[in-house]
């Protein structure tokens, strides 16, 4: 902006005090501070979409750069698959031959369990050892089973 020194700024607020009076200096100077103030946010804002646009320039001066590459690895491995087709049509055999040979993957096939219906597989022995019961007794059976031995 304008170079201005400590001489001349206080010469410029010495001929302000004289012209505008003691008076008014606040106002007038509230009032140039804002404008100086609005100044430079414009500035700012100019600055600012200036480097934007640059920005925006340097990533379409990318983008382009890359497309240009993608379109000659494009090339590149398109004239690959033409000679190798041509290499192997000259050698007798034809892609599909090659294609027949692929591996045919299984099929998925739902295993129809039913999380609900768990059954345990807890060892015999074990069921034995622990007492664990697995049969059911019926009445009388339990009956005998826990009655008192004869003691003779």
């Amino acid at each position: 902006m304008i170079d201005l020194g400590i001489s001349k700024l206080a010469l410029i607020g010495a001929v302000a005090l004289i012209v505008i009076g003691p008076e008014k200096l606040p106002r007038v100077a509230r009032t140039v501070g804002t404008l100086l103030g609005k100044a430079q946010r414009y500035v700012n804002d100019v600055k600012a979409e200036v480097n934007r646009s640059m920005d925006l320039d340097e990533l379409r001066k990318m983008k382009d750069t890359v497309q240009e590459a993608a379109r000659d690895v494009e090339q590149s491995i398109q004239s690959g698959a033409s000679d190798f087709e041509k290499q192997f049509s000259e050698s007798g055999q034809t892609l599909s031959a090659l294609s027949d040979t692929a591996p045919a993957y299984p099929e998925y096939k739902h295993p129809r369990k039913n999380w609900r219906l768990k059954q345990g597989a807890t060892p015999q022995w074990y069921k034995a050892r622990n007492g664990v019961r697995t049969k059911a007794l019926s009445g009388a059976a339990r009956v005998a089973r826990y009655r008192p031995h004869k003691i003779n």
